[in-house]
């Protein structure tokens, strides 16, 4: 179907002409055509997303599996856009130690985190609505420090932007001006309230992402906090009662066409088409967080079984596998610290642990080493590489 999601208008800066999109108010008018695959879609990923919800309640430590899946999204999202941080590069900046890339690579991504956690907080504890001025909160967050740090963090654009190209006159695409942004935001947020009228939310989380984008209304950021709005919508109304999805994975492994279909609805008002790609994601992720959750505990089980069998120093072993689940990449004074053990005690249990292959050394270093639950690593790694 056909239909005209907005308008475009003609501006020009400095002698150039270019052209302006102003995204017409959702729901889409037509109305959505939910025919009966696109219904099939929808059902699926609600049932998969309730899966996902259901095994947060049986989950022996549901905040450790929460840490890291919040971090694995933030990554995500970021790599989108170019950041080159992975999940242990994080895991060794948050333990205040070296990671392998630049600092403001996993600033980015620790400010993501720090966002999500603000936005969430304020929704739950504070009672504060999902509103254009939470999103200045978290977009001040994001952008506190690091390559975005100068670009008006907490403050929507009063300057022109665009996407693709050099200047505006050759860009693939030209949001909104600055005088029409809050306009737009404004209607935005009604929609998000259920003005004019209600929405399932997974519709309205798919079609508030593409407006959001579309409006780009920050100078810098603009990705990351559409993406957050997603995870915002789904935790706030109840879908999950933790921000379990990583539905960034998606959109990496499908980056070209993530990109194509925002600007396929531009273009052609395609929302159906778009909302098949979105509910696909929704589904595929929501199954592999769900799996990933299972392999994790199993994996736990497993390796418990195995350091029981090893003896007298089996107690020790068991203890310090139960702090690598809550810091999987670690050094021997922390270890130390965290345990209340002597370097003596610990250093024995690594060597221990590295024979049965649970513990690697990652550092190749003699003094100052740092060692990893490997195989824990590994799967909680999977698909969060860089984008090279």
């Amino acid at each position: 179907m056909n239909r005209t999601t907005g308008t475009y208008r003609q501006c020009s800066v400095a002698g150039e002409s270019y052209r302006v999109y102003l995204p017409a108010p959702l729901p889409p008018r037509p109305a959505l055509a939910i025919y009966a695959s696109l219904q099939a879609r929808l059902d699926r990923a609600n049932r998969a997303i309730g899966r996902l919800d259901g095994i947060s309640a049986v989950l022996p430590d549901t905040a450790l599996f929460l840490y890291f899946y919040v971090r694995k999204e933030a990554l995500l999202s970021s790599q989108i856009e170019g950041t080159q941080s992975s999940l242990s590069d994080l895991l060794l900046f948050e333990g205040e130690q070296t990671p392998d890339v630049a600092l403001d690579d996993v600033r980015e991504v620790s400010n993501y985190v720090a966002a999500m956690d603000h936005g969430l907080r304020r929704m739950r504890q504070d009672g504060f609505p999902l509103s254009l001025r939470l999103m200045r909160e978290m977009h001040a967050i994001l952008l506190r420090e690091g390559r975005g740090a100068a670009k008006d963090p907490g403050e929507f654009r009063r300057s022109q932007n665009w996407i693709g190209g050099g200047r505006p006159g050759n860009a693939r695409f030209v949001p909104p001006p600055p005088e029409e942004v809050m306009d737009c935001l404004g209607a935005l947020e009604k929609f998000l309230h259920d003005e004019p009228e209600p929405t399932p939310l997974l519709i309205k989380a798919a079609l508030a992402h593409v407006q959001f984008e579309t409006i780009h209304p920050f100078l810098d950021g603009n990705g990351r906090m559409g993406r957050l709005l997603i995870t915002l919508l789904l935790c706030g109304e109840g879908a999950l009662s933790e921000p379990l999805l990583y539905l960034s994975l998606y959109f990496k492994l499908h980056r070209e066409a993530y990109y194509d279909w925002l600007q396929r609805v531009r273009e052609t008002g395609d929302w159906e088409g778009w909302l098949g790609f979105f509910l696909n994601g929704v589904e595929e992720t929501a199954e592999g967080a769900t799996e990933t959750a299972r392999r994790i505990l199993a994996l736990f089980e497993t390796d418990r079984g195995r350091i029981a069998q090893i003896g007298k120093a089996a107690a020790t072993g068991l203890r310090l596998h139960e702090y690598m689940q809550k810091k999987p990449i670690f050094s021997v004074a922390q270890a130390m610290q965290g345990l209340d053990m002597t370097a003596p005690t610990i250093a024995a249990a690594l060597n221990r642990l590295e024979k049965l292959g649970l513990v690697a050394e990652t550092t190749g270093r003699k003094r100052d080493r740092v060692f990893s639950y490997a195989p824990y690593l590994a799967i909680l790694s999977e698909g969060a590489e860089p984008i090279k």
